[in-house]
């Protein structure tokens, strides 16, 4: 069985710290080619180099020309379209970190419409990919700037339609892309936020909308929240009603931490392909995201990945999908799902949009402080010793020669959780009894803790150099020795206090309150590093 679609491919985002090195994707494209896909989008912000931008993507990690050159070629040896896709309006934070932009800097990460030298960065980006790549599509962005033309731009221009500002902004892109004979792709989502409040609402578009879109652009509808297949199609409507001949962008997801979610990922990704199947949507591919620090392996989403390719092909026999992922990459499909583990211990409970929403407890429990974590509600008795387990199973394909530094990895961070994530209420609740020697024995915990998550930082280093360029790991630096220096300062407080050093520790007098009134013991979805830590100013 082929895929119905004229491009069937991945989207890699390279621009959230994880920049891929060039073995891994070209890896990754002898992967996907084998399974039926025939397109790659490398999702690259400012981690590209730009010809006359040297401050673009600098100390990023961006891929130089050449490298892109060579990846460009390789995947056209192997049936694979490498599509470019950048960013021409929002999405841009990290270049504003240089004084060079700042006078195209309108708000948050959204360039200034309207300046000449936006569009001179902008044609600088056409021209470099007019040199670099074969295709003649470009990926051009423009989603997710719900703030457009309401920084410098109001200051400059006053109050204006910002349906008018995009569309002025929007043209000009496209103008400047026709010198270079491209055909431009656009994310959809913008035309619903400027008539409403939301992604994707049925509030009517306003009259002409569809001359909005210039005629070397196409939309593109991206969604990763879908459980049922009606939603997909009505959508699908609403999309061409923009503009004929969209493109569809599912999801993922591996962009929440550590860990993947395949069991959501499968959730929203049978109904997606279902639709786009019966809709005769020709362009379709998959994005893997890595909001928060690029941490999730790519890899790691394989069964979801082939999963996906099996679903578009018309085969939803599951026990096939299994015996053929079996065959194909020499590990069980359960096996491989147990990637997902580390996102809660609850692993009894039923999965599935609706009665199972995504949670992320590799992410918020591995930051939740020890002392101040108001996270520590969302955590049960028992929890700790289910991510021990958790680790045992990991660790069966740990060997394995392709993909055991992922599982190593994963079994390393949960058996840091099954000693932290019960560390805070334990804390507490020795303290409130004046339990001296329960806290003594809990400062041995805290040791332990030491040693896990020392392990765990030298085997996830080196799942991240396996398959990342080094750029971006000094986050990961920061973060995780900043995690083990205050775990380390909490376990010489509780010294201090059993010592009669000091008469009290004013962190543990503060009662918890719960993260969410009416939720003890429930586990969430926390993907924003600042929200985890602390509530101070970070």
């Amino acid at each position: 069985m082929n895929s119905p679609f004229n491009r069937f491919g991945t989207m890699l985002d390279c621009s959230r710290n994880s920049v891929m090195n060039l073995k891994s994707v070209k890896n990754w494209i002898d992967m996907t080619a084998d399974m039926g896909f025939n397109m790659l989008m490398l999702y690259t912000e400012d981690t590209w180099e730009v010809e006359n931008q040297p401050r673009f993507g600098y100390l990023r990690g961006r891929y130089t020309t050449e490298e892109l050159k060579e990846l460009d070629a390789y995947a056209q040896n192997k049936g694979v379209e490498l599509i470019p896709c950048i960013q021409t309006l929002g999405h841009l934070n990290q270049i504003f970190h240089w004084a060079d932009y700042s006078d195209i800097h309108d708000i948050d990460d959204i360039l200034l419409v309207g300046a000449e030298k936006t569009y001179k960065l902008i044609d600088d980006m056409f021209a470099t990919v007019s040199k670099t790549f074969k295709t003649k599509v470009v990926h051009i962005g423009m989603d997710e700037t719900h703030k457009l033309g309401r920084g410098k731009y109001y200051d400059l221009n006053g109050d204006r339609d910002h349906f008018k500002v995009l569309e002025e902004h929007l043209f000009k892109v496209s103008e400047i892309a026709k010198k270079y004979d491209f055909e431009l792709l656009m994310w959809g989502d913008m035309f619903f936020r400027l008539c409403g409040s939301g992604y994707y609402h049925d509030l009517p578009f306003p009259e002409g909308i569809e001359k909005l879109v210039p005629d070397n652009v196409h939309v593109v509808y991206w969604d990763y929240y879908g459980d049922n297949k009606e939603r997909y199609l009505r959508l699908i409507d609403r999309h061409e009603s923009i503009k004929e001949n969209i493109w569809f962008a599912g999801g993922l997801w591996g962009w929440t931490g550590y860990a993947p979610h395949n069991d959501y990922s499968f959730t929203v990704t049978k109904p997606a392909m279902q639709a786009c199947r019966e809709k005769e949507v020709e362009n379709v591919f998959l994005t893997f995201w890595g909001d928060g620090g690029g941490e999730c392996s790519r890899y790691s989403l394989l069964p979801s990945l082939f999963f996906a390719s099996e679903i578009a092909k018309g085969n939803e026999d599951i026990d096939d999908i299994k015996k053929k992922f079996l065959d194909k990459f020499g590990i069980p499909f359960d096996g491989f799902m147990m990637l997902d583990l580390p996102l809660t211990p609850n692993i009894e409970r039923p999965r599935g949009f609706g009665d199972w929403q995504v949670v992320n407890m590799d992410r918020y429990a591995l930051f939740n402080d020890c002392f101040m974590g108001f996270l520590d509600s969302t955590v049960n008795p028992g929890d700790g010793e289910k991510f021990r387990k958790n680790a045992e199973e990991l660790l069966k394909y740990a060997d394995n020669q392709r993909f055991g530094h992922i599982f190593k990895a994963m079994a390393s961070l949960c058996g840091v959780l099954a000693l932290k994530c019960e560390i805070g209420r334990l804390t507490h609740s020795a303290y409130d009894k004046k339990d001296k020697d329960e806290l003594k024995n809990l400062v041995l915990v805290y040791d332990e803790i030491l040693a896990a998550l020392d392990k765990f930082y030298y085997d996830y280093r080196n799942q991240w150099f396996y398959e990342n360029k080094p750029e971006g790991f000094e986050i990961q630096d920061a973060r995780l020795g900043g995690l083990y220096f205050r775990i380390r300062h909490c376990k010489e407080r509780l010294n201090d206090y059993i010592d009669g050093k000091i008469d009290t520790i004013p962190e543990l007098e503060i009662p918890l309150l719960p993260y969410r009134e009416g939720a003890d013991g429930v586990p969430v979805c926390n993907n924003n590093y600042k929200h985890i830590i602390s509530a101070s100013q970070i």
